[in-house]
Parts: structure tokens; sequence; C-alpha cells
């Protein structure tokens, strides 16, 4: 459901959703919390995809290739607003 927000452009959605795992005790894995760091970097929400790859190291959820695409892509991608 993350990543179908992700592709719809739902950030705030797959946001959302995450925090509701987290409130029910479903503990998000590193496709969830992937998706909804790519969700960010799509809406420029840079400091919230790096929250969230800080917040997946203290879970001890460890990222994999695609997270850390996304969270680069985000700081991209805010460096280019920031301009």
């Amino acid at each position: 459901a993350i990543s179908a927000c992700e592709k719809g452009g739902e950030t705030a959605k797959a946001l959302e959703l995450l925090a509701e795992m987290k409130q029910r005790r479903v503990w998000p894995n590193v496709v969830a919390y992937s998706a909804a760091i790519s969700a960010c970097e799509k809406r420029r929400e840079t400091a919230k995809a790096l929250e969230l790859l800080a917040e997946m190291k203290q879970r001890r959820v460890w990222p994999n290739v695609i997270t850390y695409n996304a969270a680069i892509s985000a700081c991209e991608k805010g460096r280019e607003t920031a301009k």
C-alpha cells in the first residue's frame, strides 16, 4: 500500500500508513521504509527522507541499495530546490 501511494504521488498518505503501522505495532521493513523515502524524494522532502533513513537504523532495519538510491536522490532534488 505504501508503494502504491508512492507511485501515485500520495506522499502524505504513504507517511500516514507508515505511522499507522508503527501505532499498531506492525514494524515496517526495508520495503516499507524504502517506499516512504521514495515518496519523500518525489515531493522533494529531503529532511523527512533523511529522518526516515535514520529511524530505520535506530530500529535495526538495514537499508538496501534501493533505500540509499532514494535517499541520495532526495538530497539531490532538495539541493535543486534550494538553488
